[in-house]
């Protein structure tokens, strides 16, 4: 069982940068694959980014590849999202999920969620 809490969404212009942080409790970090989704109003709730327990692989989703970053710091129970060149499309709530199986793009394979971030891109 982990706990998990997002930090540093907030509002940002267009072309900006912001870095979200996912504090997770627990010893087990480092054995669980870390992935970031998003949810945009009225919208499906869409992988954006992964990685693997060790760091070692990491997926991203076209819409964010280029742009996004995700990172872990496993001492620190911390995975990292960078995020580059926002775009107005960018705008969502943001979550962070553990997953006991392989790195996944699926929702459905992560079992522990935070509470999500706002992440406000303006125009």
């Amino acid at each position: 069982q982990v706990q998990l809490v997002e930090s540093g969404g907030g509002l940002v212009q267009a072309g900006g940068s912001l870095r979200l942080s996912c504090a997770a409790s627990g010893r087990t970090f480092s054995s669980y694959a870390m992935g970031w989704f998003r949810q945009a109003p009225g919208k499906e709730r869409e992988f954006v980014e992964a990685i693997s327990s060790s760091g070692g692989s990491t997926y991203y989703a076209d819409s964010v590849k280029g742009r996004f970053t995700i990172s872990r710091d496993n001492a620190k129970n911390t995975v990292y999202l960078q995020m580059n060149s926002l775009k107005p499309e960018d705008t969502a709530v943001y979550y962070c999920a553990a997953g006991f199986s392989a790195t996944s793009t699926n929702p459905r394979m992560y079992n522990y969620w935070g509470q999500g971030t706002q992440v406000t891109v303006s125009a």
